[in-house]
């Protein structure tokens, strides 16, 4: 990993820490209801990313960064879920929203920089 790549996986796990330390203080219900999801969602995002490089396909590739977007929204909407009920303070939801708001349009940005070597690649 690299560039671009490499800074969305190291955001992402600085969110997926973040989110883990919150939830493990959590009570047992809303641990096992929504801080699984959350966790899982977050986690998903850096595995991702993790999977989509080791195909060295950049179809593949890029279809790995589309999963990864969907899990940002997932993790968003958990995140949502989560506030709702005051399993979050206005701290933690201060902490980790510039974090996600800064990872979505890395990973556009991402996506876009695979197509441009994807279609430098078909060239040659």
């Amino acid at each position: 990993m690299e560039g671009l790549e490499w800074l969305v996986y190291f955001r992402q796990a600085v969110l997926a820490d973040e989110i883990w330390k919150i939830v493990l203080h959590w009570e047992e219900f809303p641990k096992a209801r929504i801080g699984k999801q959350i966790v899982h969602s977050v986690d998903s995002i850096g595995a991702n990313i993790a999977e989509g490089c080791g195909r060295y396909n950049f179809q593949d590739n890029r279809r790995f960064v589309r999963i990864e977007r969907g899990s940002l929204n997932e993790t968003r909407h958990w995140l949502r879920r989560a506030y709702k009920p005051n399993l979050l303070t206005d701290d933690e939801v201060n902490r980790l929203k510039p974090i996600i708001d800064e990872l979505s349009p890395k990973l556009n940005a991402y996506l876009n920089s695979i197509g441009n070597i994807s279609g430098k690649n078909s060239d040659n």
